[in-house]
């Protein structure tokens, strides 16, 4: 290629390959440098909770760009390399292998970690967290009948974990520390019917359960909750949540709060760097905050609206937020940001589905959320989703009338 300036992208997950592609889609023609630290190819990490832990033959990592696509697109892929740190003032990072390469524009898409428990562990107890293809690995080949597994955590993660090892014939048990499950992004009553689907399955669930230690003896763990009862366990998986990979753009003196801090186009504190993905927060127009979201979509999305803020647009990032989970043959869907301790209108699908939807003060749709059957769920959120998109005010009454047909509030 006839022009040598370099666009360099830190973190080959979903937001730093979608930048990648989206780089050379919208027309850029010098070098594409996507770095990842990982050995293999980009890959998805929403089956590592589901399909990698549940398929009767070991499956391997989905990948999100094949060999061929980075070959026709002339990305550069480094894999298992990683930026030791950013020289700002020069334009330059410094790799593991001692290189340094120039940038034109820089993209920090480093992702998160997940948070570690801070209680005291014993030796040879063998705990797991989730984040990826060989953290997945591992847990796959534990779980299973007559496995002993404690989950750590009610969230997201934590949940798909349970269901899938409880659906391999372990014995699961969840403890969530908060007073319900889903305490962050799911609304209490959409929570509660997530809560009675995995006790029918089989998992037993506490709540308000405060983890003090984790012994080990005779090959068990045990882990020993505040007030002294235990649960033995094969296995604990830990999933609290995860923390923001900031470290490198701290250290190169960027800004950070719960995430690198970023403006309405995605570019850091310095103009020639953008961030994208679960490592960054970014201010939200819709909703008038700054927000940091843990999300598949929105990092597919922010990198690609990245790339093309790289490239000169200069495009404020308003997508709406959906977030989605597997739940054994249901699915939770939730778009928008579900404002805590409102009242929501609820529509009642029976069997195919529970709805809740959440109107602002002037009547607009801020958020809704749903569980139940797929193909249900899926028509109904895309409905809402035009809704909050084009500011719509949709009545109470209309909304939670199964009879109506939501399309039909479009108008």
């Amino acid at each position: 290629m006839s022009n040598q300036s370099t666009m360099v992208i830190v973190g080959a997950g979903e937001a730093g390959t979608a930048a990648a592609v989206a780089l050379r889609e919208g027309g850029w023609k010098g070098i594409v440098a996507l770095i990842g630290n990982e050995t293999m190819l980009p890959y998805e990490r929403p089956p590592l909770s589901k399909a990698m832990l549940t398929d009767e033959m070991s499956p391997g990592p989905k990948p999100i760009v094949t060999p061929q696509r980075l070959a026709e697109l002339e990305i550069d892929y480094l894999q298992g390399s990683k930026v030791l740190s950013i020289d700002r003032a020069a334009n330059m990072v410094t790799l593991s292998n001692g290189s340094r390469m120039a940038y034109h524009r820089l993209l920090l898409a480093t992702g998160a970690r997940p948070r570690t428990l801070s209680v005291p562990i014993a030796e040879g107890t063998r705990v797991a967290t989730l984040r990826t293809y060989e953290d997945a690995t591992r847990i796959r080949q534990v779980i299973g009948q007559g496995c002993d597994v404690v989950v750590i955590g009610g969230g997201f993660i934590g949940l798909e974990v349970a269901a899938s090892a409880v659906s391999r014939g372990a014995s699961v048990v969840v403890l969530e520390a908060g007073s319900r499950l889903l305490m962050r992004a799911v609304p209490p009553p959409m929570a509660e019917l997530i809560r009675a689907k995995h006790e029918r399955s089989g998992v037993c669930i506490e709540t308000s359960a405060i983890v003090e230690r984790i012994d080990f003896g005779e090959g068990r763990s045990n882990v020993v909750l505040t007030g002294g009862r235990t649960h033995v366990a094969d296995l604990v998986i830990v999933g609290v949540g995860a923390t923001p990979n900031v470290e490198l753009a701290q250290a190169a003196g960027l800004a950070v709060d719960n995430g690198i801090i970023l403006d309405e186009t995605l570019a850091t504190s310095d103009p020639h760097v953008f961030a994208a993905g679960d490592c960054c927060s970014f201010p939200h127009r819709l909703y008038e905050k700054r927000v940091r979201l843990e999300a598949w979509r929105n990092a597919q999305r922010q990198g690609a609206a990245a790339a093309a803020n790289m490239l000169g647009e200069n495009r404020p990032y308003e997508d709406v937020p959906w977030f989605w989970s597997d739940q054994y043959d249901e699915t939770l869907q939730i778009i928008g940001l579900c404002p805590e301790g409102e009242i929501p209108v609820i529509r009642n699908l029976g069997a195919r589905g529970q709805f809740l939807f959440y109107l602002a003060a002037d009547g607009r749709m801020v958020a809704a959320c749903g569980f139940g059957g797929l193909g249900t769920v899926a028509r109904e959120i895309r409905v809402a989703e035009i809704m909050i998109s084009r500011r719509l005010s949709p009545t109470a009454e209309a909304l939670a009338d199964p009879a109506i047909n939501m399309k039909r509030l479009l108008v």
